[in-house]
Protein backbone atom coordinates (compact mmCIF):
# COMPACT_ATOMS: atom_id res chain seq x y z
CA UNK A 1 0.00 0.00 0.00
CA UNK A 2 1.35 3.43 -1.20
CA UNK A 3 0.98 5.84 1.89
CA UNK A 4 0.59 8.87 -0.27
CA UNK A 5 -2.29 6.39 -2.83
CA UNK A 6 -4.35 5.49 0.19
CA UNK A 7 -4.34 9.33 2.21
CA UNK A 8 -5.34 10.58 -1.40
CA UNK A 9 -8.29 7.74 -1.62
CA UNK A 10 -8.77 8.40 1.96
CA UNK A 11 -9.57 12.54 1.17
CA UNK A 12 -11.96 11.57 -1.29
CA UNK A 13 -13.83 10.08 1.14
CA UNK A 14 -14.15 12.33 3.64
CA UNK A 15 -16.92 15.47 3.46
CA UNK A 16 -15.75 18.67 1.94
CA UNK A 17 -15.42 20.07 5.71
CA UNK A 18 -12.87 16.79 6.78
CA UNK A 19 -10.68 18.36 4.02
CA UNK A 20 -10.47 21.52 5.10
CA UNK A 21 -10.29 20.92 9.17
CA UNK A 22 -8.29 17.89 9.14
CA UNK A 23 -4.93 16.45 8.13
CA UNK A 24 -3.99 12.75 7.97
CA UNK A 25 -0.74 11.77 9.18
CA UNK A 26 1.23 9.24 9.01
CA UNK A 27 2.71 7.84 12.85
CA UNK A 28 4.26 4.72 12.69
CA UNK A 29 5.23 4.60 16.36
CA UNK A 30 2.07 4.98 17.75
CA UNK A 31 0.29 1.83 18.98
CA UNK A 32 -2.99 2.76 18.12
CA UNK A 33 -4.33 1.46 14.31
CA UNK A 34 -6.08 5.11 14.25
CA UNK A 35 -5.92 8.25 16.50
CA UNK A 36 -7.58 11.63 16.18
CA UNK A 37 -6.80 13.31 19.46
CA UNK A 38 -9.37 15.88 20.85
CA UNK A 39 -9.31 19.45 20.06
CA UNK A 40 -8.60 22.28 22.09
CA UNK A 41 -11.04 25.30 20.91
CA UNK A 42 -8.08 27.18 19.45
CA UNK A 43 -6.84 24.44 16.91
CA UNK A 44 -9.73 25.69 14.61
CA UNK A 45 -8.01 24.49 11.77
CA UNK A 46 -5.57 21.21 10.42
CA UNK A 47 -6.82 18.86 13.41
CA UNK A 48 -4.72 15.83 12.42
CA UNK A 49 -5.52 12.61 12.31
CA UNK A 50 -2.94 10.07 13.23
CA UNK A 51 -2.23 6.81 11.14
CA UNK A 52 -0.36 3.90 11.60
CA UNK A 53 -0.21 2.51 8.34
CA UNK A 54 1.80 -0.60 8.94
CA UNK A 55 -1.23 -1.76 10.82
CA UNK A 56 -4.06 0.33 9.13
CA UNK A 57 -2.98 -1.66 5.68
CA UNK A 58 -4.11 -4.81 7.78
CA UNK A 59 -8.09 -3.62 7.56
CA UNK A 60 -9.78 -4.34 4.72
CA UNK A 61 -11.11 -0.97 2.97
CA UNK A 62 -14.54 -0.89 4.12
CA UNK A 63 -13.56 -0.89 7.58
CA UNK A 64 -11.19 1.56 6.61
CA UNK A 65 -13.52 3.78 5.74
CA UNK A 66 -15.48 3.88 8.00
CA UNK A 67 -12.90 4.55 10.40
CA UNK A 68 -11.56 7.16 8.47
CA UNK A 69 -15.14 8.46 8.29
CA UNK A 70 -15.44 8.11 12.48
CA UNK A 71 -12.28 10.17 13.26
CA UNK A 72 -13.18 13.09 10.91
CA UNK A 73 -16.92 13.32 12.07
CA UNK A 74 -15.64 13.26 15.77
CA UNK A 75 -12.67 16.07 15.27
CA UNK A 76 -15.69 18.47 13.26
CA UNK A 77 -18.15 18.53 15.52
CA UNK A 78 -16.67 19.46 18.17
CA UNK A 79 -18.72 21.49 19.99
CA UNK A 80 -16.82 24.11 21.92
CA UNK A 81 -19.13 27.06 20.81
CA UNK A 82 -22.83 26.39 20.98
CA UNK A 83 -25.27 28.63 22.46
CA UNK A 84 -26.00 26.88 26.14
CA UNK A 85 -26.18 27.20 29.72
CA UNK A 86 -22.61 26.52 30.09
CA UNK A 87 -21.01 28.51 27.10
CA UNK A 88 -22.85 31.54 29.09
CA UNK A 89 -21.48 30.93 31.98
CA UNK A 90 -18.04 30.73 30.62
CA UNK A 91 -18.43 33.91 28.98
CA UNK A 92 -19.47 35.45 32.27
CA UNK A 93 -17.32 33.99 33.97
CA UNK A 94 -14.27 34.78 31.34
CA UNK A 95 -15.95 38.77 31.73
CA UNK A 96 -16.70 38.71 35.56
CA UNK A 97 -12.85 37.90 35.75
CA UNK A 98 -11.29 39.99 33.80
CA UNK A 99 -13.66 43.26 35.86
CA UNK A 100 -12.69 41.56 39.17
CA UNK A 101 -9.21 40.95 37.66
CA UNK A 102 -9.15 45.16 37.21
CA UNK A 103 -10.46 46.04 40.39
CA UNK A 104 -8.40 43.50 42.30
CA UNK A 105 -10.43 42.44 43.81
CA UNK A 106 -9.28 38.60 45.40
CA UNK A 107 -12.37 36.79 46.10
CA UNK A 108 -13.97 37.62 42.79
CA UNK A 109 -11.45 37.07 40.77
CA UNK A 110 -11.47 33.70 42.75
CA UNK A 111 -15.56 33.23 41.78
CA UNK A 112 -15.71 34.21 38.43
CA UNK A 113 -12.20 32.00 37.58
CA UNK A 114 -13.85 28.94 39.64
CA UNK A 115 -17.35 29.13 37.88
CA UNK A 116 -15.16 29.49 34.08
CA UNK A 117 -13.24 26.61 34.96
CA UNK A 118 -16.22 24.18 35.76
CA UNK A 119 -18.03 24.76 32.91
CA UNK A 120 -15.31 24.59 30.65
CA UNK A 121 -14.94 21.21 32.61
CA UNK A 122 -18.78 20.24 31.79
CA UNK A 123 -18.02 21.32 27.90
CA UNK A 124 -14.96 18.80 27.67
CA UNK A 125 -17.12 15.70 29.09
CA UNK A 126 -20.22 16.27 26.98
CA UNK A 127 -17.79 16.46 24.22
CA UNK A 128 -16.20 13.00 25.53
CA UNK A 129 -19.14 11.56 26.70
CA UNK A 130 -20.58 8.01 25.48
CA UNK A 131 -23.53 9.69 24.21
CA UNK A 132 -21.54 11.97 21.75
CA UNK A 133 -20.11 9.14 20.61
CA UNK A 134 -23.06 6.85 19.36
CA UNK A 135 -23.81 9.93 17.98
CA UNK A 136 -20.56 10.59 15.93
CA UNK A 137 -20.65 6.71 15.01
CA UNK A 138 -23.98 7.70 13.30
CA UNK A 139 -22.73 10.68 11.41
CA UNK A 140 -20.14 8.33 9.75
CA UNK A 141 -22.33 5.99 9.03
CA UNK A 142 -24.61 8.83 7.35
CA UNK A 143 -21.85 10.25 5.75
CA UNK A 144 -21.00 6.63 4.57
CA UNK A 145 -24.49 6.34 2.72
CA UNK A 146 -23.52 9.04 0.45
CA UNK A 147 -20.58 6.69 -0.26
CA UNK A 148 -22.28 4.03 -1.79
CA UNK A 149 -22.91 1.69 1.59
CA UNK A 150 -26.07 0.69 3.35
CA UNK A 151 -26.58 1.51 6.52
CA UNK A 152 -26.31 -2.38 7.46
CA UNK A 153 -22.71 -2.45 5.71
CA UNK A 154 -22.00 0.61 7.10
CA UNK A 155 -22.07 -0.26 10.45
CA UNK A 156 -21.06 -3.71 10.67
CA UNK A 157 -17.66 -2.47 8.59
CA UNK A 158 -17.41 0.16 11.71
CA UNK A 159 -18.32 -1.82 14.18
CA UNK A 160 -15.25 -5.18 12.91
CA UNK A 161 -13.03 -1.93 12.41
CA UNK A 162 -13.50 -0.88 16.10
CA UNK A 163 -13.06 -5.13 17.12
CA UNK A 164 -9.93 -5.46 14.39
CA UNK A 165 -8.05 -2.47 15.07
CA UNK A 166 -8.49 -3.60 19.23
CA UNK A 167 -6.85 -6.86 18.09
CA UNK A 168 -4.02 -5.15 16.08
CA UNK A 169 -3.31 -2.87 18.76
CA UNK A 170 -2.49 -5.96 21.31
CA UNK A 171 -5.59 -5.90 23.03
CA UNK A 172 -7.43 -8.91 23.75
CA UNK A 173 -11.23 -6.49 24.96
CA UNK A 174 -12.61 -3.38 24.02
CA UNK A 175 -12.69 -0.87 26.63
CA UNK A 176 -16.74 0.25 28.53
CA UNK A 177 -17.06 2.89 25.90
CA UNK A 178 -16.16 0.76 22.43
CA UNK A 179 -18.29 -2.21 24.25
CA UNK A 180 -21.16 0.52 24.64
CA UNK A 181 -20.33 1.56 20.45
CA UNK A 182 -20.46 -2.22 19.22
CA UNK A 183 -23.35 -3.19 20.65
CA UNK A 184 -25.42 -0.07 19.08
CA UNK A 185 -23.44 -0.75 15.55
CA UNK A 186 -24.66 -4.27 15.97
CA UNK A 187 -28.70 -3.52 16.56
CA UNK A 188 -27.73 -1.01 13.37
CA UNK A 189 -26.67 -4.09 11.42
CA UNK A 190 -29.59 -5.93 12.20
CA UNK A 191 -26.86 -8.16 13.87
CA UNK A 192 -28.53 -7.79 17.66
CA UNK A 193 -32.52 -7.31 18.72
CA UNK A 194 -30.90 -4.85 22.10
CA UNK A 195 -29.30 -1.74 21.45
CA UNK A 196 -28.45 0.38 24.31
CA UNK A 197 -30.85 3.06 25.75
CA UNK A 198 -32.19 5.76 23.92
CA UNK A 199 -30.08 8.29 25.69
CA UNK A 200 -26.86 7.38 27.62
CA UNK A 201 -24.44 9.53 29.58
Amino acid sequence: MSIDAEISRLLDIMPASGRMLTKIVSKPQQSKVIDAPFAPPWNRESRPIYINFDLWRRLPSGQRDLLILRATNRLINIRWFKPDVNQLIVLAGTIGLMVETGQGDAIGMLIAGGLTAISIRQIWRDNKSVQRELDTDEAAIKVALRRGYTEVQAAQNLLEGIENAAKLEGRSILNFTELIRAQHLKSLANLSNVDVPEKIN
